[in-house]
């Protein structure tokens, strides 16, 4: 059975998905600032999202904490979401 043919959304899903692993990865520790976030997974590259894809699937969140800076965290599912890739998630 030939296989579906693969579109532009597949290919940038298939090269995001590991970097999203590497950004919740890197946010498990605690939550970082969200200009920190912005400078260190910012790019202008329209092909990697890792940022907003994140946001979009529900796996990180920004919060303001008591009115200070806003931070960016990661959710239950972005913790689910590492524990079936096999990549560590702290509690």
């Amino acid at each position: 059975m030939p296989t579906a043919a693969r579109g532009p959304d597949d290919v940038t899903a298939t090269i995001t998905a590991p970097l999203i692993l590497d950004f919740l990865e890197w946010l498990t520790s605690e939550p970082r600032p969200y200009a920190e976030v912005m400078e260190v997974w910012r790019t202008s590259c329209p092909r990697l999202t890792v940022w907003e894809d994140a946001v979009d699937r529900g796996l990180v969140v920004r919060r303001r904490p008591d009115a200070r800076p806003a931070v960016v965290e990661v959710t239950p599912l972005g913790r689910r979401t590492l524990d079936r890739a096999g990549r560590r998630s702290a509690t």
